[in-house]
């Protein structure tokens, strides 16, 4: 009995010792397993960017999977714009960024940064047949082209009388200054200097390397445990020769020494979280998002006139008795409603122009010219079929009276099918109207500094993305109900049938 009692003592001592020794090696691995969600946009080679399969790769892509196995944990690599990274480690839907970030004073309030991993610096480009920029102070008056919350574009502020163009990527502003549009690009030196190398930007030089010296730092949001973990495995590949051999992969030299900490370390935010400092930053923002809103407007307003001009006449061509002509008015219409409006964009400012110059001459368009034509077009083919419609619902007898009291067909159009037809547009057309006014910000992309454009710069200074973009959300709601009372106000005007008041007591 007494032998028993001893065995199965025994048994539970070496189950109880076993479970202490598994639990221990969990603790002490906690972060194996463990998945961080990192953020990066893929737009910047040769830090960032896709392979032609969509894979990432870069030396920051490179970098950040070796950190993983160093540290032992796992990346899911999340895309995001650049201007959307620090709200997103704001609001902790990722856990960390390698974005080719600049350690700044300004971001080190809101994130936290790693120790740097990268020495870098900002470079200006021009194009090859430039010159009279040969320096920043001949920057004065110019234009220049930077993406939007970097370091380049804080510092292309400074330059006196500078028209600055934003764009939401470095290959954007790079494109704009190939077309021609601009005097010059502010921009990380290694970026500018890869696209040059690699041939895939013609006719551009640099005039100016190291503008700054700058690092770049992996994010977290402030107070993060994940940024011990990606502290623990930087210093590893810097140790063991691992971050030599990427940065070799990539630049073909031998990495510079970085520093050890980063130089803004343990900075105090001073952003309070309050509801009546929230309603102060939006109070502040409103004038500049105001100035935007009268941009949106007038985008809004000519791409409706000529939209409603073509597609007016395309959806009368769209019931024409000859075939071909049929045929060319269904072509387009399909064409503008089967692809998305900001590839359209795209194709028309920044695709043309190249195309022009590959032709072996000039054409530019203005940012303004381009977003109305864009949006003109995109609108006119919807437009075409609400007049097709529109047109079609009228009965043919009166088509028939109007031709036998002597009106040609261009006549019955005009004064009796049309004007009927237009009555019962106008739903459907306000409805129109509305769609337009919000896709204006797809213009944004060419840097025309509409309502969501300001509202995306303020963010780039502030950093408080969910105050701005309320405030630019509450502006954009105030004209969609503002245009759709006026709508309103226009189809009762126009309704052959008055509503009777009813005058019985």
């Amino acid at each position: 009995m007494a032998k028993f009692g001893f065995g199965r003592w025994l048994r539970w001592c070496v189950v109880v010792g076993f479970s202490c020794l598994l639990l221990t090696g969990c603790a002490v691995n906690s972060s194996a397993g463990k998945t961080l969600r990192v953020a990066t946009e893929p737009a910047f080679p040769p830090f960032e960017f896709q392979k032609q399969g969509g894979e990432l790769q870069g030396f920051s892509i490179d970098l950040m999977n070796a950190i993983a196995v160093a540290a032992n944990f796992k990346v899911d690599f999340q895309s995001l714009p650049f201007d959307g990274i620090i709200p997103a480690l704001g609001a902790k839907t990722v856990d960390a960024a390698i974005s080719s970030i600049t350690i700044t004073q300004e971001r080190a309030k809101t994130i936290s940064f790693s120790r740097p991993y990268f020495k870098a610096g900002l470079a200006i480009a021009i194009r090859a047949d430039n010159q009279n920029i040969t320096d920043f102070d001949s920057l004065k008056n110019k234009k220049v082209a930077v993406q939007v919350g970097t370091t380049g574009a804080a510092k292309a502020k400074s330059i006196p009388g500078v028209q600055i163009r934003s764009f939401d990527s470095a290959p954007l502003a790079l494109q704009e200054l190939t077309n021609g549009n601009v005097d010059a690009v502010i921009n990380d030196a290694p970026v500018t200097l890869y696209a040059i190398n690699t041939g895939n930007l013609q006719g551009i030089k640099i005039v100016q390397q190291l503008l700054t010296e700058e690092f770049y730092g992996i994010a977290t949001a402030k107070n993060s445990p994940n940024l011990v973990l990606i502290n623990d495995g930087l210093d590893k590949v810097l140790k063991n020769g691992t971050y030599s051999q990427i940065y070799q992969k990539w630049f073909k030299v031998e990495p510079p020494s970085l520093p050890i900490k980063s130089p803004f370390e343990n900075q105090i935010s001073t952003a309070t979280p309050k509801i009546s400092t929230s309603i102060d930053v939006i109070l502040q923002a409103f004038p500049t998002l105001l100035q935007g809103a009268l941009v949106t407007l007038q985008l809004t307003i000519l791409s409706v006139v000529f939209g409603l001009i073509g597609g007016s006449l395309i959806g009368i061509l769209r019931l024409s008795r000859i075939a071909p002509v049929r045929w060319i008015a269904r072509a387009y219409v399909d064409f503008f409603r089967g692809t998305p409006l900001l590839v359209q964009i795209f194709m028309i400012y920044f695709g043309f122009p190249a195309i022009s110059q590959e032709l072996g001459f000039t054409f530019t368009f203005d940012r303004l010219t381009a977003g109305v034509i864009a949006l003109s077009l995109n609108n006119a083919a919807y437009t075409a079929e609400v007049v097709r419609a529109g047109i079609q619902s009228i009965e043919t007898g009166q088509a028939e009276a109007a031709q036998s009291l002597g009106l040609s067909s261009i006549q019955t159009m005009i004064y009796v099918i049309f004007p009927q037809a237009f009555r019962r547009m106008i739903p459907p057309l306000g409805n129109d109207f509305i769609s337009l006014l919000k896709d204006t910000s797809l213009v944004s992309v060419i840097g025309l500094e509409e309502l969501l454009r300001k509202g995306q710069l303020i963010v780039a200074d502030n950093y408080r993305a969910f105050e701005i973009y309320a405030g630019v959300a509450m502006v954009y709601l105030c004209l969609t109900l503002l245009f759709s009372q006026a709508f309103s106000i226009l189809e009762a005007w126009m309704n052959p049938v008055k509503p009777r008041r009813n005058y019985d007591t």
